[in-house]
Order: C-alpha cells, then sequence, then structure tokens
C-alpha cells in the first residue's frame, strides 16, 4: 500500500527506534542480553518505595486514583501538578513562574516533536528554518523528529583533553553562525550521549545569541536540576522568557509514565497546549498525580539530591575506573562523565566503525549505541563519528561490570585483529 510523506519520513527505521527496540527485545529476552544501551534510569530501592508509597497515597483517599486514572486532563496537563512545579521553581530560582508558563506533554519526545516542528520546517512565507545544535555529538532522539527533511545543522565541538583519557567537548563559538535560516537553537545539558554539562558562560552566550536572533533557546533539561539532578559537576539552572526549558519524570524512575514538562513564555505554552488537544486530547495523568505531593513537600529534592545523585555518581566512577583498567594501554579516550548516566568513549583509530563493534558486542550478548547516531545535522565527514560509542551505566552493577568486560574484551580483538 501507498503511504504519504508523512508515512515515509516518520515510519521508517530510526536510531531512536532501533535504540527501543534493543530494550525491548533485552528486557523481553531476561538475563541472556547486558542492557549497556537504552536510557531506562535505574531500579534505585528507596526511590521505587517512595514511588510506592505515593500509589499507595492515590488509592486511600477516595476518588483521588478514580480521578487520576478515569478523568481527561486539560490539554495544558495536570493543573494541582502544574501549580506545584511553579511553586518548587520559584523557589528554588525566583523565577516568577505562573501556571501559564508550565505545559505537560506525553514525555519529553512528545514535547521535542512539537517544538521543532513550531519553530523549524517550511513557513507560510516560503521560508524553510532549522534548528540549530551547538554542538554534535547530540541526543538520538531528535534526529527524526522533524517534518520536513534536514531539519537540523550542528557544529563540531572544541576538544579539551582533560588528561591522557579524560575530554571534554566545549562549544566552538567561533563556527557557530546563525540566520535567517534558523528557527531555534537546542542543546541537552546534561547532555546524552556525553554525559557533558555546558558550562554556565557557554549557556550564558548561547542565550545572548538566541535573544539577539530573535529564536528561542531550548533547554533539554531531562537529567539536569532540580530533578533528577543527576550533574555532577557545578552548573546553574537557568530561564528567561526567552528560554525553553524541558524537563520531565523519565529519569527521576518514572519513564512508562510519560510526564514531560516544558517551561516557557505564555504564547509557546498556549500552542504546545493546542497541540496536546489535537494529537492526544491531553497528556497522561497518572504519573503528575503520583508527582504532585512529592513535589509540594520537597521529597523530589531530597530524593534527587541525596539519592538519586551519588547513586549515579558511584556508578559513574566504578564504570570509568573498569574501563580505564579494561583498556589499558589502547588509545581510549572517555568524555569526563559531568551528568546522566552515561559513558562516551572514544576509539581513537579503531579499525572497525562503531556500527560493526555494535554488531560484534550484540552476538556475546551485550548491547550498546554506536556513535555515528548522535550527529544529527553535521554536515560533511568526520571519522570520530565512527569511534564512539555511549554506554549505559545505570543497570544492576553485576551485569554492568559484566558487559563493560565484554566490550573490553571485543575493543581489544578488534585492535589485535587490524
Amino acid at each position: 500500500m501507498e503511504v504519504s510523506k508523512f508515512g515515509s519520513k516518520i515510519a521508517v527505521t530510526s536510531g531512536i527506534g532501533r535504540l527501543m527496540d534493543d530494550l525491548g527485545l533485552a528486557l523481553a529476552g531476561g538475563d541472556d542480553m547486558l542492557m549497556l544501551g537504552g536510557g531506562n534510569p535505574a531500579h534505585i530501592p528507596q526511590v521505587q518505595q517512595c514511588f510506592r508509597h505515593s500509589m499507595e497515597k492515590l488509592l486511600a483517599r477516595p476518588g483521588t486514583f478514580e480521578r487520576a486514572v478515569g478523568e481527561y486532563d486539560p490539554p495544558q496537563g495536570n493543573a494541582e501538578f502544574i501549580d506545584a512545579v511553579c511553586g518548587l521553581l520559584n523557589e528554588q530560582f525566583g523565577w516568577g513562574l505562573r501556571p501559564e508558563n508550565v505545559a505537560l506533554t506525553n514525555g519529553s519526545q512528545t514535547a521535542f516533536f512539537i517544538l521543532f516542528n513550531l519553530f523549524a520546517g517550511q513557513f507560510d512565507n516560503g521560508a524553510t528554518k532549522k534548528i540549530l545544535l551547538p554542538l554534535a555529538p547530540e541526543y538520538i532522539g531528535y534526529c527524526d523528529v522533524g517534518l520536513t527533511d534536514d531539519l537540523f545543522v550542528a557544529n563540531r565541538p572544541d576538544i579539551e583533553h582533560i588528561d591522557e583519557h579524560i575530554f571534554k567537548y566545549h562549544v566552538s563559538f567561533d563556527k557557530i553562525s546563525i540566520g535567517d535560516d534558523i528557527g531555534a537553537i537546542c542543546l541537552s545539558r546534561p547532555t546524552n550521549p556525553t554525559g557533558n554539562v555546558l558550562t554556565d558562560e557557554e549557556i550564558a552566550r548561547l542565550s545572548v545569541l538566541a535573544r539577539d536572533h530573535n529564536v528561542p533557546l531550548i533547554i533539554d533539561n531531562a537529567y539536569g536540576m532540580p530533578f533528577p539532578n543527576i550533574v555532577f559537576t557545578h552548573a546553574t539552572c537557568t530561564w528567561d522568557r526567552n528560554t525553553i526549558l524541558c524537563m520531565s519524570l523519565s529519569k527521576l524512575g518514572l519513564p512508562a509514565a510519560r510526564t514531560g514538562i516544558v517551561i516557557a513564555n505564555e504564547q509557546v505554552i498556549s500552542m504546545v497546549a493546542k497541540v496536546n488537544a489535537v494529537m492526544s486530547l491531553a497528556p497522561g495523568s497518572l504519573g503528575a498525580a503520583m508527582a504532585t505531593e512529592m513535589v509540594r513537600s520537597r521529597e523530589i529534592l531530597h530524593l534527587s539530591a541525596e539519592i538519586i545523585r551519588p547513586f549515579y555518581q558511584r556508578k559513574a566512577d566504578a564504570a570509568v575506573q573498569q574501563f580505564q583498567e579494561g583498556l589499558e594501554g589502547l588509545d581510549f579516550h572517555i568524555h569526563k562523565p559531568e551528568g546522566a548516566f552515561f559513558l562516551w568513549l572514544w576509539l581513537m583509530d579503531l579499525p572497525i566503525t562503531s556500527a560493526q563493534l555494535y554488531e560484534r558486542l550484540k552476538k556475546r550478548g551485550v548491547v550498546i549505541v554506536p556513535g555515528h547516531y548522535f550527529f544529527p545535522g553535521l554536515a560533511g565527514p568526520w571519522p570520530h563519528k565512527d569511534q564512539c560509542i555511549r554506554v549505559n551505566y545505570s543497570g544492576d552493577d553485576n551485569a554492568v561490570r559484566r558487559g563493560i568486560d565484554i566490550v573490553c574484551d571485543e575493543i581489544r580483538r578488534a585492535y589485535e585483529a587490524a
């Protein structure tokens, strides 16, 4: 049967689709696959117990559970949760938010589908605009959400070598060009896939560039402050009326609840709500209902700062040490882990591509993500794209250790066979 241009663009094999398929196969296969790919957060016992208590409270209050699962929220999202989020963020950062500045979506992926297609693509005056990614690599989930082709333009980063095996990407401001064809600037912070946290200075400079060119600055804060606060370095969370800040409950530990949070000026929020109404009538209610009291009581801040962040910091340190020991003597580089729950390995002069390494590891029961998927909008060939892999260290400690051992062994085999 014939499909439309929309079908040909969206309903095809994509990087994010392959990643989620691998995640599903790994989970369905039980212990047969070691899942070091995907973006699933860890099952942290103290955090899951808190969610369980939240659900028990919903069930205990007459009518509350029934309301959460049996009635539509407004297209903007659950009003009580939105009010609680405004209160917390105003208390933490003094932003002066009102409910008109917040909308919910069915997960962050939906939020970016809406935002990217609002500010880029084809316009009534015949213009075509793009989303500028200040540096690549960037999040794999952005790549295929555009309703038009070639939605992104990106720049190579500057690379700082911190020591023999640790490096960090920085925005190369000399390479940034913002013309009439740019509809918005977007970045993730902490960055998925690298764990990079753009510095406060970099964010300030990008904010000025966005304002000067009358385009919004979109910040993907899914792993950031104040929740889930998976940030291991100094950083300031910023927002103004030209910034669109996107948050989520997923990396807190509620990915199945599909609760994205968009913070923006009133015009943007109104548009997001209107698109929600067309696409899904309303965002799902259960995640917001479970989290409202956690936000009101500020328990969400305690969970994030005292349990979630230290948990991932420990796992990051252990994973870095294991890779350094397992790859000793090879020309490998790890991006400085400053947040999120991924390690980004750069295997300089790797004699096979990261895609080939992915296939070899998959045959040995380990799933990682090859790096070439994470460079949307980057023009021209760059060997670096095929020399990098992303490893998720959020899983069971024993499974992560076994998986990293196999990754190191397969990398060594590739170099030795060359």
